[in-house]
């Protein structure tokens, strides 16, 4: 089972291509500025909003982790 995991992920990785999703609006914006300074605000932005999930998920799985090693430790 685990290597069946691993080499799906594998694959996941290696067959990865790049696409681009952006809405016309904001592409026409990004593509006619010069100075990118829009693009580059856009860009922190988009760091800014994907910091937080990941934030989330790791102080969920950090009180899952403490509390199965409290539980462990008790028996």
């Amino acid at each position: 089972m685990r290597s069946r995991i691993l080499l799906s992920t594998i694959l996941i990785l290696l067959l990865s291509y790049d696409v681009e999703a952006q809405c016309a609006m904001c592409r026409a914006v990004l593509e006619t500025e010069e100075s990118q300074s829009t693009a580059e605000g856009i860009n922190d932005g988009i760091v800014y909003l994907m910091v937080f999930p990941y934030l989330l998920m790791a102080g969920i799985a950090y009180f899952i982790w403490k509390s199965r090693k409290k539980g462990s430790t008790r028996e």
